[in-house]
């Protein structure tokens, strides 16, 4: 899978969404994305509660496809019809619940072992031997935790944070090209948020993975990543590149929001601190 840093890494061509077509209850949560993410970019999605944000995170990961004739494009392959479990061979995924993305039945190292797997042939049984093992140490270290001297601990005994660490190095061991943080502090207490989110930009950078990063807080979309996209009813009505990220406030953020969007600004916990 060869990608320029010149050719986009995904791409999202005319993606609608509809849910409950047909009847009373039918909503579009999607209009007609165009995107183009690039490698080693670090975006930033920022938006209000039905902005569209988890509905465009979950055709990337091959949750539900988007309406006939969207198209989702990954390194060049188009995977708009694959399975959500055959999207797992390119994306990683951090959900905002640590009980999501990691099994709280199996130890640490048994969760690691099905992550190596994920995208592949469903026969194959995760294998431990002493290589896997020095491999699980060695990516889980880094995070300072102690989880390495810990492999045979249940996870469902972990704390929330310790649990989503764990999740992060779940969605990265197995080097997929696209790595989705599905508001993954959005349930941790504020100094635990900001170990996890430490980590989130250490394995990032790291491993220079291709991140997208949805997040509820302006402030924190405007602190991480490269670039910065801002959704409204099913839109991307702003997308701001790092040489006119670095010099925005939020005051700024809110001023291009209601200029793009052509209303005010409602969801006041948008603008909230996120220490």
């Amino acid at each position: 899978m060869d990608t320029s840093k010149d050719q986009s890494l995904l791409q999202l061509r005319s993606v609608r969404k509809v849910f409950a077509r047909g009847t009373i209850d039918e909503v579009t949560a999607l209009y007609g994305i165009n995107l183009d993410i690039y490698p080693d970019d670090f975006v930033t999605i920022i938006g209000s509660n039905g902005a569209g944000k988890s509905t465009l995170l979950n055709i990337i990961a091959g949750v539900f496809p988007p309406e006939m004739g969207g198209k989702v494009i990954i390194g060049g392959e188009d995977v708009t019809d694959l399975s959500e479990y055959k999207h797992a061979t390119y994306v990683g995924r951090v959900w905002q619940e640590p009980h999501v993305g990691t099994a709280g039945k199996l130890t640490i190292e048994e969760n690691l072992s099905l992550a190596l797997l994920r995208g592949r042939p469903r026969g194959l049984r995760p294998s431990l031997n002493k290589q896997h093992r020095e491999l699980f140490r060695s990516a889980l270290a880094p995070l300072g935790l102690g989880l390495e001297d810990r492999l045979n601990t249940l996870v469902g005994t972990l704390s929330g944070g310790q649990r989503q660490a764990l999740a992060l190095v779940m969605a990265t061991i197995s080097k997929p090209v696209l790595l989705l943080l599905d508001e993954h502090i959005a349930t941790l207490d504020p100094r635990t948020a900001q170990i996890v989110l430490n980590l989130s930009d250490m394995i990032v950078q790291r491993e220079r993975m291709t991140t997208i990063m949805v997040t509820h807080n302006m402030e924190l979309a405007l602190r991480y990543g490269n670039r910065l996209i801002m959704m409204h009813k099913g839109r991307i009505i702003v997308d701001i590149g790092q040489q006119d990220k670095q010099a925005l406030t939020i005051n700024d953020l809110v001023t291009a929001f209601e200029q793009a969007a052509g209303e005010q600004l409602t969801d006041e916990s948008m603008l909230l601190s996120h220490r």
